[in-house]
């Protein structure tokens, strides 16, 4: 499976300094030709500055499907162009290039954000997550709320990201399981049911901020 346009994708320069610090990039492809996929410049999230390919540079690439699976291949850095944003163009690989990781899904951090939880046409309340990934999220919620495994409820996310924009997710949510915890709370686990590419991209972002701060502790 290829990139598709606007998919986001992870990037590590493959550099052939022995012990040099790895890094991991973010960009998105803006588009594709038959030989080509072009980026966008890519991000280093931890210094928040943009990274300067080199012509002819390998590079590590991976990105997830809508299903959680990662897909890894190696490439090139081919060029450079400019259409209204600068963009870098990396050769495009062989399908037979691109290897799938089923062992790990998305990444799932903790984190206490609001989320609005819509029942049917009439009940609406809003919980707070105990953590979130690219293919759900779990969050805790009063008990006389009546929830239930298999239950399909519709829901928006509030995402902030470091430097104090915000964005929002939509997604139907089904719900895998639910635990009390307290006397009045439970804890529901909630797996996406129905998310469109971009809202499950702004969630992938979050974690992958968060897992970078992580590391800086």
């Amino acid at each position: 499976m290829l990139p598709k346009i606007n998919q986001t994708m992870y990037i590590q320069p493959v550099s052939e300094q022995e012990g040099a610090q790895p890094i991991t990039l973010r960009s998105r492809v803006a588009d594709l030709n038959a030989s080509n996929i072009f980026i966008e410049v890519p991000l280093d999230e931890k210094s928040r500055r943009y990274y300067r390919a080199q012509q002819g540079e390998t590079l590590q690439l991976y990105f997830f499907t809508a299903e959680g699976v990662k897909h890894l291949f190696q490439t090139q850095v081919t060029g450079f162009r400019k259409d209204g944003v600068n963009l870098v163009s990396i050769r495009k690989p062989e399908l037979d290039e691109i290897t799938k990781d089923q062992r790990r899904s998305f990444l799932r951090v903790e984190a206490n954000l609001e989320l609005a939880v819509k029942i049917g046409d009439k009940m609406r309340f809003v919980a707070i997550t105990e953590d979130v990934g690219g293919g759900g999220v779990s969050f805790i919620c009063e008990r006389r709320w009546p929830i239930v495994p298999n239950m399909v409820v519709n829901c928006w996310l509030l995402l902030s990201y470091k430097g104090g924009s915000i964005a929002h997710a939509g997604f139907d949510g089904e719900v895998v399981r639910v635990m009390p915890v307290e006397p009045d709370r439970h804890l529901v686990m909630m797996r996406f049911k129905e998310i469109v590419d971009s809202d499950q991209q702004k969630i992938i972002r979050y974690c992958f901020e968060r897992q970078l701060d992580k590391r800086k502790e």
